[in-house]
């Protein structure tokens, strides 16, 4: 193929794919494989029609295969080749079956391999000029070399196969069509620099901090943190209450631990955008003077910050500090499709920070441990299991699937959580509920409070509630009914209420929890599990400021949390309670015994990935792995202000990566068969056949303070139908 004047032969791109891969080989055993994987993985462009058309059309789409068209395959060839070398190379012919498409299930693969071997596709490519030399077996290549794994390892392997090969063919494409962005990839920083830049910042943060016994606490965590950092790389547990410097803690550790044990990068995985952010920007603030030293990867990066090296390395990970979602990280374990998965080999010998480790799901928990263990165990990776609110995921009798071994890197004489409580626990008397109308009137007594309760229906009733008798609308509202930018509008008011000493009465749903910096004398939490319950006490007396202790004051509301986890959860922390009626909120006994308790109860790998896996069920996997369940629900844009100018742009000028991204700060999430209904009935309109919203005719369907009213949506602004 040409481009700009420039040729690029076949023969050169399989040479350089295969070398590639092999130096991206996250184990030895890979490199052979994987030389051979990128020497075959294109035969099938040898294929006269294939020729035929990239010499004609040209340019990088001619490339493209097209599903069910045996003219554009061209990844076919390369793994019935493999398979013709010896059966035992199937992980090599998927990987090169899926270079393109993704990696099929190993039933659709057979039967594809059955069609284009009648097909002669094979011959095709053998006959027009594939490269003799290339199609030998490359030295050190030993089919029978996979026979010791179990079949979790070999479908592992065979993903890291893939993820090499795709990264491979990615990187010397993209050295060919844009050198600019290849240029681009040229990491600044090394781990020792960051390694270097962090201590000095941590020395000086302390050094001008007063000696309170808040910032004693952080000391000497942060001295625990380092002295562990030399240990042997495996499973670590970071347990550090709110307030104990948790963010630059699991910083400190992971990048001298990988300094240390030869590891390659930091990969920080955080369950909340609202954390990343936040997060990050203490990350950008510790590193000042180094350029790119962090690299965020995860949908809510503002296009206005994102770097032409944070673009490029967020594709594959290639940089030292990586800040990402959980979502984003456990998914790349179990996708099929090559933009997803060729980052996963750069995960290899990593230090991976599970920061709010309480929140991985235990349906899916099987599955995600399995992942993170043959990471640890065949891969050269530490996990570091960061939380005020550890799980039990060490191995027990009943729960094999479990980490063999969890070192804890703040000692227990330390007294961590004893010498940073700041709240006392208010248990309910009983289980009677308490009507929302009684929990107003508490609410609406106090000056400096947060409510939070099980739903978003429920945090619109109660701030009605508490308006009513003050008599006036200055309670505040948080829930996920509003946008992303209305909730951070609220958040900023809140604060500048605080500061000018004014009343600030708050109701809100979960998501408060979720990592926002607020802090409040009082806080009211319905009933639900007790990592909750300690989420929602990080947000009371947060700061110390205080002159006694803060009060999380737990109620029975009158409706329960979503059916599933929250709702076993519940039933957990109410069995604990009966068990326990003065049980401390702060202990990590306590959350040792609701987790054990929690998965226990659950099904640890419902939707039984364990043995899709061990059948090379690779698309059913992907398929079944999904963190966020989003099947029932679908982003709607509302017509909040600012989003105006936005959605006119995109109809003018169409998709882009920064367009989209900027307008999910504008989005709710809604029902999928709801956002369906309004487009059926043109309540809701496409922007460039790519966005639902609503238009600014239905204002009334968003409220200043409640965000998105369902029930009002096709109830039109009148000053939308006078003619302009």
């Amino acid at each position: 193929m040409t481009h700009e004047g420039r040729g690029h032969l076949l023969r050169d791109h399989l040479e350089a794919v295969g070398r590639l891969a092999a130096i991206l080989a996250p184990r030895k055993d890979l490199c052979a494989p994987l030389l051979a994987a990128g020497q075959w993985h294109d035969l099938g462009k040898y294929i006269r029609d294939f020729q035929y058309r990239i010499r004609t059309e040209n340019g990088f789409e001619a490339h493209l295969e097209k599903e069910g068209a045996l003219e554009r395959d061209h990844s076919t060839a390369g793994a019935l080749w493999a398979l013709r070398q010896d059966s035992r190379l199937l992980p090599v012919a998927l990987a090169i079956a899926g270079h393109h498409a993704g990696m099929p299930d190993l039933a659709k693969f057979k039967e594809r391999v059955g069609k284009k071997e009648k097909a002669a596709l094979l011959q095709d490519a053998l006959s027009h000029g594939s490269p003799t030399d290339l199609l030998n077996a490359p030295p050190g290549l030993e089919p029978g070399a996979q026979t010791s794994l179990t079949a979790h390892q070999l479908e592992f392997w065979t993903r890291m196969l893939f993820s090499a090969l795709c990264d491979a063919d990615f990187l010397d494409t993209e050295a060919f069509f844009d050198t600019t962005r290849s240029a681009a990839r040229v990491v600044p920083v090394t781990l020792d620099q960051l390694s270097r830049r962090l201590r000095a910042s941590l020395d000086q943060k302390q050094s001008g901090a007063p000696d309170t016994e808040v910032n004693r606490v952080r000391r000497e965590v942060l001295a625990s943190a380092l002295a562990a950092a030399s240990s042997r790389p495996g499973v670590f547990s970071l347990t550090v209450p709110t307030g104990g410097g948790k963010t630059l803690t699991s910083m400190a550790f992971a990048l001298e631990h990988a300094r240390t044990q030869g590891l390659q990068r930091v990969i920080v995985a955080i369950p909340y955008t609202s954390i990343i952010e936040q997060s990050a920007g203490v990350y950008r603030d510790a590193f000042e003077g180094l350029e790119h030293a962090v690299v965020e990867h995860h949908s809510a990066v503002d296009p206005s910050r994102e770097t032409p090296l944070n673009r490029v390395a967020s594709e594959n990970w290639d940089a030292p500090v990586i800040v990402t979602t959980t979502v984003q990280l456990l998914e790349t374990l179990f996708a099929n499709r090559p933009s997803a998965c060729r980052k996963l080999h750069r995960i290899a010998r990593s230090v991976i920070v599970l920061d709010e480790a309480q929140t991985l799901p235990p349906p899916l928990l099987g599955p995600i441990l399995d992942g993170l263990k043959a990471l640890v165990d065949d891969y050269g990776c530490s996990v570091v299991i960061c939380t005020a609110t550890q799980p039990a995921l060490g191995r027990r009798p009943g729960f094999e699937e479990g980490f063999s071994e969890v070192r804890e890197i703040v000692p227990a004489e330390l007294r961590a959580f004893e010498r940073l409580r700041r709240v006392k626990v208010r248990w309910p008397a009983n289980r009677e509920p308490q009507p929302y109308a009684e929990l107003a009137e508490l609410v609406a007594r106090e000056e400096d409070v947060l409510a939070v309760v099980h739903r978003r229906d429920d945090a619109r009733r109660l701030c009605e509630l508490v308006d009513a008798r003050l008599g006036h609308g200055r309670t505040l509202h948080l829930s996920a009914l509003m946008c992303s930018k209305h909730r951070s509008k609220v958040i900023a008011d809140i604060k500048e209420r605080k500061r000018r000493g004014e009343p600030v009465r708050l109701v809100a749903t979960q998501l408060v929890e979720a990592g926002v910096d607020l802090d409040f004398a009082v806080v009211y939490r319905a009933v639900g599990g007790l990592d909750a319950l300690a989420q929602a006490a990080g947000r009371c007396n947060r700061e110390g400021r205080l002159d006694g202790l803060g009060e999380l004051r737990v109620y029975e509301a009158e409706t329960r949390p979503p059916p599933g986890v929250p709702r076993t959860a519940q039933d957990i922390t109410r069995g604990l309670l009966e068990q326990r009626p003065d049980l401390d909120l702060f202990a990590p006994e306590s959350f040792r015994l609701y987790f054990e308790r929690l998965y226990a109860t659950s099904d640890l790998d419902a939707k039984g990935i364990q043995s899709l896996r061990a059948k090379l069920c690779f698309e059913d996997v992907a398929a079944r792995f999904q963190l966020v369940e989003d099947g029932w629900s679908a982003p709607l844009v509302v017509p909040f202000e600012g989003c105006a100018p936005l959605l006119e742009e995109l109809r003018r000028m169409g998709p882009s990566r920064e367009r989209l991204r900027s307008l999910q700060r504008f989005t709710v999430t809604v029902p999928r068969k709801l956002r369906e209904e309004w487009l059926a009935r043109e309540l809701a309109r496409l922007a460039s056949d790519t966005v639902a919203f609503l238009g600014p005719e239905h204002g009334p369907a968003y409220h200043p303070r409640f965000g998105l009213l369902p029930e009002q949506v096709g109830f039109l602004d009148p000053s939308s139908l006078i003619p302009g």
